[in-house]
């Protein structure tokens, strides 16, 4: 394998009480040929103070937005300067486990996968309350407008197969657009049943609305996937099903 054979893109924006713990699960991966493409959307002056500590760290690229563009925007820039062979996602309040690049990584070269996610764990970091999410062992199209729960930070994914597909730019839930048009071009996404990746649940994050959400999803549904009002209606029902029974009323 050649140096740098994965690409982690992480666009970040206010995230100082969290940045530092996501940065370090990134440094201390048992995997270390990789290269970290941060791109900061305008963030406030104390999380710009963590960044600079990492500057100088080997195999950070930082990227200094002048005006907030939006995560589906630092997302694209960052895949279009990207040619390594894989990318991988990482939220910056996200934590990965110390084996989750190795693990994944030769997880899709075994079985010559394109697109793979994992199992994850989520919290809150309040109360210390964790729930164990273990997604469906295979998603398509048609299986993920009903459950959305590919995780963004767990996956890695072929850099050919993404080629030109891009984020969406709406407020949030690019990245559910994102996984639909590559579920739509490549057929399939696959799971790596191994918890390796901490997911953490925000009250002041933008997508902590569910309604918020669901309008979204709707208006991607309906514009960019092009689903008539019945199938549109189906998915947002199965989506907000499967939602409860992963987190609950909360």
């Amino acid at each position: 394998m050649s140096l740098n054979i994965i690409t982690i893109i992480l666009p970040n924006y206010n995230s100082e009480k969290y940045l530092d713990d996501t940065l370090k699960s990134i440094i201390s991966q048992s995997y270390k040929d990789w290269n970290l493409k941060i791109v900061d959307d305008n963030s406030n002056i104390e999380t710009l103070n963590i960044l600079k500590k990492y500057e100088n760290e080997k195999n950070f690229e930082i990227t200094y937005l002048k005006n907030n563009m939006g995560a589906g925007y630092c997302r694209n820039l960052a895949i279009k300067n990207t040619n390594s062979k894989y990318i991988a996602f990482i939220d910056s309040d996200d934590i990965w486990e110390k084996n989750k690049l190795l693990n994944q990584l030769n997880f899709m070269e075994k079985n010559n996968f394109q697109f793979t996610y994992t199992s994850y764990r989520t919290f809150n970091g309040i109360n210390g309350k964790e729930n164990f999410i273990n997604p469906p062992k295979l998603f398509n199209y048609k299986k993920f407008i009903k459950n959305t729960s590919i995780a963004t930070s767990t996956m890695m994914i072929l850099r050919e197969s993404i080629n030109d597909i891009r984020f969406s730019d709406t407020k949030i839930c690019e990245d559910y657009f994102f996984k639909c048009a590559l579920l739509k071009k490549i057929g399939s996404a696959h799971l790596l049943d191994q918890i390796l990746t901490r997911y953490r649940i925000r009250k002041d994050s933008l997508q902590s609305n569910k309604f918020r959400n669901l309008y979204w999803i709707w208006k991607i549904n309906k514009e960019m996937n092009n689903l008539n009002f019945f199938e549109n209606f189906f998915s947002l029902l199965m989506i907000s099903i499967n939602s409860i029974k992963k987190y609950g009323y909360k």
